[in-house]
């Protein structure tokens, strides 16, 4: 499968996605939004995929939404009028997946719902959906020359990519409201300050960096353990009550006990590397349950 804005690459169960328009500094187009959208869905069932990362070729790693595109420079049609209710009751029709629903969000939702951990590599400009794609990645990892911005208020729009979602849990709603209502453009070391990306590297060692941390959930992991895992980590924080994680994380050690965890206990008590047979293509039947969700549904 090859795509027009990406490149797809995967070496020793690391996949590296490197968004690949660099003469126009990676910007963001309907085109890219499928191709992501596409990888992503790609990489949470290749089983030779045990991490993402995610980078920009050339000096930026996405300039934001391509604006010298023709017609609505969001990829919208502009013909229609959307209702609350068509986006429940219509939300797979072509007419709204395509012409109303955000480009953004469509591509975050198939990284929040990715099996696998995901790093962001942010190796440059990253603005508008370049800075709230990465949101719904796991980690953020940015370099020196890296410049952060959240820009909507600049151009009388306003937030996607479900970023309404993802950024107040990530740095706090107070710290989300002043970076939103500013628009200002932040340097590694504000992003770092106010909890956006996790550290700051040399850019000749950002990839190394990543590399380097994605090894670390990759080697002597369970792909089945840490997909659950991450779906509890982003599904049962955002639960009313401690019952809900209780009820799925039953589920998951029940399952997992009588799966890899075998060969976890029997690794550890001969002290030796765990060889897991678990395959995150191949997930406990309560996953897709769980996981799945009802677009017609507020819930």
């Amino acid at each position: 499968m090859t795509y027009e804005t990406l490149r797809y690459e995967v070496e020793d169960r690391i996949l590296t996605l490197t968004l690949n328009r660099p003469e126009q500094l990676n910007a963001f187009t309907v085109q890219m939004a499928n191709d992501l959208e596409a990888a992503f869905t790609r990489a949470s069932e290749d089983d030779e995929v045990g991490a993402v990362i995610v980078t920009g070729e050339g000096r930026a790693f996405c300039a934001g939404m391509d604006l010298s595109v023709g017609g609505n420079v969001f990829g919208l049609d502009e013909s229609q009028r959307p209702t609350l209710e068509d986006l429940y009751a219509r939300f797979e029709d072509p007419a709204i997946a395509d012409g109303v629903r955000d480009t953004g969000g469509r591509v975050t939702l198939a990284i929040h719902a990715c099996k696998k951990p995901v790093i962001a590599a942010i190796n440059g400009p990253a603005v508008g959906i370049g800075a709230t794609m990465t949101l719904a990645m796991d980690i953020r990892m940015a370099s020196e020359k890296a410049r952060i911005g959240f820009v909507f208020g600049r151009l009388g729009i306003v937030m996607e990519a479900c970023s309404s979602w993802f950024l107040p849990r990530i740095v706090g709603l107070q710290q989300a409201m002043e970076w939103i209502y500013t628009a200002d453009i932040l340097d590694p070391q504000e992003a770092l300050r106010g909890g956006l990306v996790r550290s700051v590297h040399p850019p000749d060692t950002l990839m190394a960096d990543a590399r380097a941390l994605a090894r670390r959930f990759v080697d002597g992991r369970s792909p089945v353990a840490t997909a659950i895992v991450r779906q509890m980590l982003l599904r049962n924080s955002a639960q009313p009550h401690p019952l809900e994680a209780h009820r799925i994380e039953s589920l998951g050690m029940f399952y997992a006990s009588i799966g890899d965890g075998k060969e976890g206990v029997a690794a550890f008590l001969e002290k030796r590397p765990p060889e897991f047979p678990g395959k995150a293509s191949q997930m406990p039947a309560f996953f897709e349950a769980w996981t799945k969700v009802d677009p017609g549904s507020s819930s």
